[in-house]
């Protein structure tokens, strides 16, 4: 581990105190000062979050502190930062700017993603540190993970690209926000009340107005299903279903005294794999699901898991690991005591080693999150041990064998009418097993609250047909009825914004979606509470709805850039792109500006005279002008 020397003194600035005291202690530096900690030739501080933010309008210029027409689009010709004004924040910079004024050397301990390389870098900028600087970069909290990233230590120039990423997202933020905002306020608001419209946020109040449109129009319509059971297995009409009944009784009149035929019996072996690892959205996917936790509040308990050094790194993407963690899953494996049961048939053995799991090239700077392998304390809310648990499940059921299961398609017919029935025997359980399924009494015990097998898909066995075979049948008919699609609840809201408005359920296309999807997994939970926030969307139950405000917002909108799903989805990518280096951040920004430009053009041409009355109103929300 790097060391202090001499007179040299290394400071280390994390990003909360809880951190800062753990790193010390690993560092030695134990001694506890006004805002920091010193020792064995370090000195470790923190922020607290974000002490940094971008300037307001006002700062640039006070013709811009007036909310009027005539000043936009408000584009600062160079975009500055400022200390948020907060005395505790004001008191902690001082600290930091005080001891990078007097130390030798600088290593950023923050978050290691995009937004802590920006609250990190902004606070070092604003200090004017000139001193030299490397990037602690860990996965997890525990001993081992940061006294392995002391040895490894990053250069800060590598991670300049993901900062760069970071300001464009910023600084796309500000300038679609805070103009948007003010453009659409100024020209269709009434009694001074915001109309709050976002890069991330309008978009994803689109999608939830737009769902809610589909079924509020919505017209269901009856339909008949024609059917015939035959040797105890229900066969269904390979044509059609009948949209008037009167249609399908006729062929029913025609085939009642007619043999079923047996024309041809496919059996194949299939396997299903276990599911994929979590990443931060399919984990507050999950939790929503099983727990009904909220995305925000799901993403602040992982976030404690990780601190309290339970779990890896939360605010990833991916759901793959990579192949140097294959070597630590059997320790992680053994430290599950609770779930010994479960772990105890893969011990003893080689463990699998899944091309699905274990591939370097699906990850970039953090793997997926699963446990870290510290033991269980006590004390842990009743939350955390749920969001524990459906991510150690899910870490164990990765190194069980595959489903498998065999496929009987049989065809048959009557008279010249086609039908096939369709059954499946689950062979070997494998993964399923962890989850509860066919477990013997005190294995796989899982949980009500898990995932079970579904049972419409598994029909047991079929008796064995032969080709050529027929007999007597009983053909009838099943009246069923369109259904609207469903609402939104929190977590199928957070998939369509990881695919970008499109409603996907494979593993394998919704990873492939993601490089366009909206937000990004860290912020996907702050947009819905501010959708909440502003009184756009509400909660019946679990279903999220819009509020007339949200639905009168987005139908004022005509600019598809605004709320396009997929338009704010290419966006996403670029700044993903932004972030590997493969695209310019000077070509984004000059896209930007060019964007909001137009979309203040057209809106002020407008001569409609539209107004929107949003239902909620705050005095915090009051456009504060000068008289």
């Amino acid at each position: 581990m790097e060391r202090g020397e001499g007179n040299k003194i290394i400071l280390c600035i994390t990003e909360k105190p809880s951190v800062a005291k753990d790193i010390a202690q690993i560092l030695g530096a134990t001694v506890k000062r006004n805002g920091y900690f010193e020792g064995n030739g370090y000195w470790v501080t923190w922020t607290y979050g974000h002490l940094c933010t971008l300037k307001e309008p006002q700062d640039y210029s006070p013709y811009w502190k007036t909310w009027s027409l005539g000043s936009l689009p408000m584009i600062p010709p160079k975009f500055g930062i400022k200390l948020i004004d907060d005395a505790g924040i004001k008191r902690q910079f001082s600290v930091i700017e005080e001891l990078i004024r007097n130390c030798s050397e600088v290593i950023n301990c923050g978050d290691a993603g995009q937004e802590g390389e920006v609250i990190q870098r902004w606070v070092m900028q604003k200090a004017g540190c000139e001193k030299p600087v490397k990037r602690l970069w860990v996965s997890s909290l525990t001993d081992e993970a940061v006294r392995e990233g002391f040895r490894h230590l990053r250069s800060h120039e590598d991670l300049l690209p993901l900062y760069t990423a970071g300001l464009c997202r910023a600084i796309g933020d500000w300038v679609l926000g805070i103009n948007a905002t003010r453009l659409y306020t100024l020209k269709y608001g009434v009694n001074r009340q915001i109309l709050s419209v976002g890069r991330v946020q309008t978009p994803t109040l689109a999608i939830v107005v737009n769902r809610q449109k589909e079924i509020e129009n919505f017209i269901p319509r009856d339909y008949w299903e024609l059917k015939t059971i035959y040797r105890g297995v229900t066969f269904t009409y390979s044509g059609k279903s009948f949209e008037k009944e009167e249609d399908a009784k006729k062929i029913i009149g025609s085939l009642i005294d007619q043999p079923f035929k047996v024309e041809d019996v496919q059996k194949k072996s299939g396997r299903e794999a276990p599911p994929r690892l979590f990443d931060l959205t399919a984990l507050q996917v999950e939790c929503n699901k099983k727990f009904g936790l909220s995305a925000d509040l799901t993403l602040k308990l992982i976030q404690s898991l990780y601190e309290k050094k339970l779990t890896t790194y939360p605010r990833v993407d991916t759901t793959y690991l990579t192949e140097d963690v294959y070597p630590k899953c059997k320790s992680i494996l053994e430290s599950l005591k609770p779930y010994a049961n479960l772990t105890a048939p893969l011990l003893g053995k080689s463990l699998k080693k899944s091309k699905k799991v274990f591939d370097n090239s699906k990850v970039t700077d953090h793997h997926a999150i699963i446990p870290t392998g510290q033991p269980l304390p006590g004390g842990l809310s009743q939350d955390e041990k749920r969001v524990f648990h459906v991510i150690a499940l899910r870490f164990i059921s990765a190194f069980y064998p595959d489903c498998t299961f065999d496929q009987t398609v049989v065809k048959g017919k009557v008279d010249k009418y086609g039908f096939k029935a369709t059954g499946k025997e689950i062979k070997d359980p494998g993964w399923k097993v962890v989850y509860g399924y066919k477990a013997n009494p005190g294995v796989g015990k899982a949980g009500e609250n898990d995932e079970e097998p579904k049972e419409e898909e598994e029909q047991g066995i079929m008796p064995s047909f032969s080709v050529g075979e027929s007999g007597p049948h009983k053909p009838f008919l099943g009246k069923k009825t369109t259904q609207p699609p469903k609402y939104f609840t929190e977590g199928t809201l957070l998939k369509a914004m990881e695919t970008a408005g499109s409603t996907v359920e494979d593993e394998d296309l919704r990873e492939s979606l993601k490089a366009n999807g909206i937000g990004r997994p860290s912020t996907r939970a702050a947009i819905i509470e501010v959708l909440y926030k502003r009184g756009y969307i509400r909660k019946e139950k679990k279903s999220l709805r819009a509020t007339d405000a949200g639905i009168e917002l987005i139908s004022l909108i005509k600019e598809e850039l605004l709320k396009s799903a997929k338009l704010t989805g290419i966006w996403e990518g670029r700044l993903r792109q932004i972030e590997r280096g493969e695209y310019s951040a000077t070509e984004f920004i000059d896209q930007l500006k060019k964007m909001i430009t137009d979309i203040t053009l057209s809106v002020i041409r407008d001569t409609s005279n539209r107004r929107i009355d949003a239902a909620v109103e705050s005095k915090q929300e009051k456009i504060k002008t000068k008289k």
